[in-house]
């Protein structure tokens, strides 16, 4: 039976979807959902809603997101609202937050009616992650590969939960430190296969985002980096050779594996922006910076950014 009133106050998203996805678990099946923005919504469009009856269903919930705004420029208010109006029984007001004072009124005013239900990331993340292996996913995991995991992907509760859910289909209920080093590392290179798609259909603002995502995830990509790019620069070298042989663009396509298909025009159009001539500077560009880089001359990071800036020139 669901509470009159809920905080789930806290950092981080994933905990507190969970927690919300839990209570609308102990809701009535026909529950009617309302959700607003914390950051436009109004005090008294929200109570009203709130205290609205529910057609068709014998409950309501009503989710205030994103609502560390919307309680500070309507707490007096939104107190006093609370504190004297009567909520329908069966229906529950939700505010997520990231943080809300103990000493406020409106915390102890939900405390009192409700329930504040903590959504910060866990002090020992090993121990959570073998946890939710367990309870969630039906997956052993003992403290060192949970440290693994912890290592290889970092404190972000969903990226993690995902990664379990696949160690779960592809381990016979156990993972060990092989499997999750296989399937993270794969992730990774499907990351940086993305971030070469998009370096050679020019978009170089989507490649630098790409390859900034990848540095923040997995600081190690950079190792990587050279040899993904030296690939993409093989292909579009043999992919000029076979045209020059007289092949078409799309047998070329499916000789270098240029897929799906929304890829190869990207593709083509790049080469035919770069050229023989284009190509080889990039290769050479690419060596340069290689060679920097092992030399200590600038770091591997901010010379893979160069190169992709050098990409559309």
């Amino acid at each position: 039976m669901l509470k009159p009133m809920y905080v789930l106050v806290g950092s981080d998203l994933f905990l507190q979807l969970e927690a919300l996805k839990e209570l609308l678990k102990n809701a009535p099946r026909d529950v009617q959902r309302a959700d607003f923005d914390g950051e436009t919504a109004q005090v008294g469009d929200v109570l009203d809603e709130l205290n609205s009856f529910a057609m068709f269903s014998t409950a309501k919930v009503v989710v205030v997101r994103s609502a560390d705004e919307f309680v500070r420029l309507h707490r007096e208010d939104l107190e006093e609202r609370l504190a004297s109006a009567k909520v329908p029984e069966g229906s529950a007001l939700v505010l997520r937050l990231n943080s809300l004072p103990k000493n406020q009124r409106i915390y102890r005013l939900i405390s009192s009616r409700g329930a504040v239900i903590e959504c910060n990331p866990p002090a020992n993340l090993a121990t959570w992650i073998i946890d939710r292996a367990r309870n969630a996913h039906k997956l052993a995991m003992g403290i060192t590969e949970a440290n693994l995991l912890a290592d290889l992907i970092g404190p972000d509760l969903g990226k993690l939960d995902s990664e379990l859910a696949k160690l779960a289909i592809q381990c016979d209920g156990r993972a060990d430190s092989a499997s999750i080093l296989r399937s993270v590392s794969f992730q990774r290179e499907q990351e940086m296969w993305r971030m070469t798609d998009e370096v050679a259909a020019g978009h170089t603002a989507r490649a630098l985002q790409r390859w900034q995502q990848l540095m923040q995830t997995d600081p190690s990509s950079e190792y990587r980096a050279i040899t993904w790019l030296t690939m993409w620069l093989e292909k579009a070298r043999k992919a000029l050779a076979l045209r020059k042989a007289g092949q078409s663009d799309s047998s070329i396509a499916y000789e270098l594996k240029v897929f799906p298909r929304d890829k190869q025009v990207g593709f083509f159009k790049t080469l035919d922006a770069l050229g023989e001539s284009g190509v080889q500077r990039m290769i050479d560009l690419l060596a340069e910076l290689d060679y920097r880089s092992k030399q200590g001359l600038g770091n591997m990071c901010d010379n893979v950014e160069k190169f992709i800036l050098a990409a559309k020139a």
